[in-house]
């Protein structure tokens, strides 16, 4: 009978729905996010902008010790400071300061999505962190994925002297063109992109979409190591076309680096690699998703992965830990790793 009894109990456990963890609402994140933040004033317009900044006590210009690398996290498209503190978890892993700005927040009004304050706020919050911690100024990094990643490049080309690596994914880099694919998709980044560059894309609005588009742009950080990553379904399963990471490296490549518009529109349309392009594959141990295609150009690399609107912080600090300022781009694993014990820290 206690046999029985037992059996019964297990089997009622084992028929109990598994209650997953209950999320926290945006607003608890941003409540959160908030008591972890400092304000910085913008030196453009004066006003006091939240910024996520993390630096180790071995940091501090009191303490004797080397200086440490920078890394800044730039949000998503929608979102806010308050996507930065995940990454004070990176930024102890490797010994390194972090910052996180808001840089004007969700791009959906003029003062964010790459405006001249938005810009500022990012350089401020560099400068904030020089000020307060001892940072090596030959390793200042930045990554940003999506709306993030389109702001990467921005800065990229804006301040190209500083940028020791920036590894962008999934970026937006055309604004005008995903103005067109968004109105396609029926989603509401055509209406933010209105919101924040002042109408639809036409002769009165062009200037401003252009100087928010870090396309036409980029050919002013042809010195900065760049790592461009993209997912082969996106704009499919995610909101941005693989032509916007391809065409980005294309204005940094050589020509014969450069990769057709026929290809281009291959990858877009049928969510594959050309066979002219397959022998470019390569195994990637830092990475969870597989590289279906990779080109290289002087200090810029492209990356098309097996996935959609995705990033991947772990194989970005890793490749960010191997980049010094005034040096050619490394790519190789295996070479010039210097701190790699920290390094390989974060891939587990």
């Amino acid at each position: 009978m206690r046999s029985l009894c037992l059996l019964l109990a297990a089997l009622t456990f084992a028929a109990e729905p598994k209650v997953a963890p209950k999320r926290p609402s945006a607003a608890e994140t941003k409540a959160a996010a908030l008591k972890l933040a400092i304000d910085v004033p913008s030196s453009k317009d004066g006003t006091l902008q939240k910024v996520i900044y993390w630096r180790p006590e071995s940091a501090a210009h009191d303490v004797a010790g080397p200086s440490l690398p920078l890394i800044v996290f730039l949000h998503s498209w929608s979102g806010g400071f308050e996507q930065g503190p995940p990454w004070i978890a990176q930024a102890k892993k490797m010994g390194w300061v972090l910052v996180a700005p808001d840089f004007r927040g969700p791009n959906s009004r003029p003062e964010a999505c790459a405006s001249d304050l938005a810009s500022q706020d990012i350089l401020d919050a560099v400068a904030y962190a020089r000020r307060d911690a001892r940072i090596d100024a030959s390793r200042i990094y930045l990554v940003g994925g999506s709306g993030g990643g389109h702001m990467s490049l921005v800065m990229a080309a804006r301040a190209p002297d500083l940028w020791a690596g920036v590894s962008a994914w999934v970026p937006i880099t055309d604004l005008a063109a995903w103005h067109a694919e968004s109105k396609a998709r029926k989603n509401n980044y055509a209406q933010m992109l209105e919101q924040s560059c002042g109408g639809a894309p036409g002769p009165a609005t062009e200037a401003e979409y252009r100087h928010r588009s870090p396309l036409f742009h980029l050919a002013a950080a042809k010195g900065v190591p760049l790592d461009i990553n993209t997912g082969i379904h996106d704009g499919h399963t995610g909101s941005v076309p693989v032509s916007h990471s391809l065409r980005a490296f294309n204005v940094l490549a050589t020509p014969d680096k450069q990769i057709s518009a026929e290809d281009i529109d291959f990858m877009v349309r049928e969510q594959k690699i050309p066979a002219t392009l397959a022998a470019e594959k390569q195994d990637d141990p830092e990475r969870q998703k597989a590289v279906l295609f990779r080109r290289t150009s002087g200090n810029a690399r492209v990356t098309v992965f097996e996935g959609g609107h995705d990033s991947e912080s772990s194989a970005a600090v890793l490749w960010l830990s191997r980049q010094r300022k005034g040096q050619p781009a490394e790519w190789s694993l295996g070479q010039a790793v210097r701190g790699s014990t920290k390094a390989q820290e974060v891939s587990k």
